[in-house]
């Protein structure tokens, strides 16, 4: 797609960039990227790659800035990654200790931070609490309330919406059942166990047993984000000079239902993750971008942590900072 020219120029452009925030000319260009090419070859080029979308011209100066297209191909193709010093690993070992996982989730979001200068986030692990009781009440022909009251004495509701209208005794017998035999249990002990089980049941109660069961788990998985150091984006120069823009990210902070998606999708990635700007329609801004890395218990993935910053930020250096304080996370984790 781009000869090794173009891709060395793109990458020292984006390099400069990112270090010194100001659009970066020719110049700068023959000085740092060790081609030995004229002026001309290089403003050609730059040309080629501002017509293929990778860069931009701002109108005030002479120089070109990278745009979401070109830090994509930036950082897929042409980043290269910076390790932590050993001392910087240390030090994260060293304030991942905490006894208390909670306690380690938020450690963990202020240590990204800390070590990025950004917003730290951690998606905490879906909680799957016991229920003591369920209670099934019918609003209308096809809607029915799932109460479930937890081992601690939570009350959640759920609605189930159901193909067929049931019978206030099917109600109760499902609802008996439900308590008899699993009581005490999560809603995903409960659906392995139910599997077995249905085959056995009447036909008609299984689908409402199955649709309470789902609707159960979704109830009972209080997914929730830590968010660290948010005030610190107020420093970034790219964000707070569009306080609109900040506000929506903050919104986004607040509300943390797209936070929790975005992080959600992250789950099932193998290692680093990176969105950058508008590509996440769950991240409101051009000029954010988030790199995200799961985190597992004992192998088993249960949430993602990352760091929310400017699009202009240093990716050799935050992504071997999520990856390590993934890696450390899970490691603290399992030996809990």
């Amino acid at each position: 797609m781009l000869n090794d020219r173009a891709r060395i120029l793109l990458k020292t452009l984006v390099e400069r960039y990112i270090s010194e925030g100001e659009p970066v000319g020719s110049r700068t260009l023959s000085k740092h990227a060790g081609l030995d090419l004229s002026p001309a070859s290089i403003r050609n080029i730059m040309a080629d790659l501002e017509e293929m979308g990778f860069v931009a011209s701002p109108h005030t100066s002479a120089g070109r800035v990278p745009t979401p297209r070109g830090y994509r191909f930036f950082v897929d193709t042409l980043l290269t990654v910076r390790p932590l010093a050993k001392v910087e690993v240390s030090q994260l070992e060293h304030s991942l200790t905490a006894s208390d996982p909670q306690r380690l989730m938020t450690a963990a979001s202020t240590l990204l931070s800390d070590l990025s200068q950004f917003a730290g986030l951690v998606m905490t692990p879906r909680r799957s609490p016991a229920f003591r009781q369920v209670e099934f009440i019918s609003l209308s022909d096809k809607r029915i309330l799932l109460i479930i009251v937890t081992m601690e004495g939570e009350v959640e509701n759920r609605v189930i919406l159901t193909d067929k209208p049931y019978s206030a005794s099917a109600l109760t017998e499902a609802a008996n059942y439900f308590n008899q035999n699993f009581a005490g249990h999560s809603f995903d002990q409960v659906r392995s166990k139910l599997r077995d089980e249905l085959g056995r049941m009447r036909d008609d109660i299984t689908h409402l047993m199955s649709a309470a069961v789902d609707a159960g788990s979704q109830a009972a998985s209080q997914e929730n984000v830590v968010v660290s150091g948010s005030r610190k984006l107020l420093d970034v120069q790219d964000l707070s000079s569009n306080m609109g823009n900040l506000r929506r990210l903050f919104d986004a902070f607040e509300q943390k239902t797209g936070l929790l998606q975005l992080l959600d999708q992250s789950r099932t990635a193998a290692g680093v993750q990176i969105f950058i700007g508008g590509e996440s329609e769950l991240l409101p801004l051009d000029e954010c971008s988030l790199v995200t890395a799961p985190y597992s218990v004992d192998g088993q993935v249960v949430g993602t942590l990352g760091v929310v910053g400017p699009t202009r930020m240093a990716y050799e250096r935050v992504v071997p900072i999520v990856d390590v304080t993934a890696k450390l996370l899970s490691s603290a984790l399992s030996h809990h």
